[in-house]
């Protein structure tokens, strides 16, 4: 089983991909495509896809599972862009189909939490890209890292993390109202001693 990352420089069509995870920030989305819209000739477009490939992993099924940048994927699929390059991580085809999504989740590969932050089962996570829902707490914690509300950090799915601290201290209504607003009520919690153990935080200054 290899864990290398292997080009794949065969395009691969977006629609094609499973993801694995249920929802994206749809705010975030739609950044990633002005960006991509800001690139307006073919050569940088093609430059920029050869630079984001997305690392995938092959299952049981011979497909390929999107384990990292479902954000891009979707900007992309959305501007109307077919195939993508991807990245092979993992090798997963001499898996039982069975137990494939529990190995995904042994490594931390999935994400089965719907947009209210509640776990589903597996089979609930969309066959596509284009089937991604909003999670508009997502969206805000993109946005909190962006702003420093906490650091960049590796641990999987640290902004799925921080979305879920949100959403339970935020009503989504008011997120989905006023996102300024939001964000400025986001950075005061993110700084609060509730989040400690939350990837990334930052807090506030020591006195010491």
């Amino acid at each position: 089983m290899t864990n290398t990352r292997e080009p794949v420089l065969q395009p691969i069509p977006i629609l094609s991909l499973r993801p694995t995870q249920m929802t994206v920030g749809m705010r975030e989305v739609k950044e990633k495509r002005q960006r991509w819209r800001a690139h307006k000739s073919k050569e940088k477009q093609a430059k920029l896809l050869g630079e984001h490939m997305i690392p995938v992993v092959l299952g049981p099924d011979r497909r390929h599972y999107v384990v990292d940048h479902h954000h891009l994927a979707r900007a992309l699929h959305d501007e109307g862009v077919k195939d993508i390059l991807v990245t092979v991580i993992a090798d997963l085809t001499m898996v039982d189909r069975d137990a494939f999504w529990v190995v995904l989740d042994n490594r931390r590969w999935v994400y089965p939490y719907d947009a209210k932050g509640e776990r589903r089962h597996y089979r609930d996570i969309p066959k596509s890209i284009a089937d991604l829902k909003d999670d508009p707490f997502r969206s805000l914690a993109g946005e909190l890292r962006r702003a420093g509300g906490y650091a960049k950090d590796t641990t999987p799915f640290s902004e799925f993390l921080w979305a879920d601290y949100l959403r339970r201290r935020l009503s989504r209504k008011s997120v989905e109202a006023d996102f300024a607003k939001a964000m400025e009520k986001a950075l005061a919690l993110a700084k609060s001693a509730e989040a400690v153990y939350l990837p990334g935080w930052c807090g506030p200054a020591s006195d010491d």
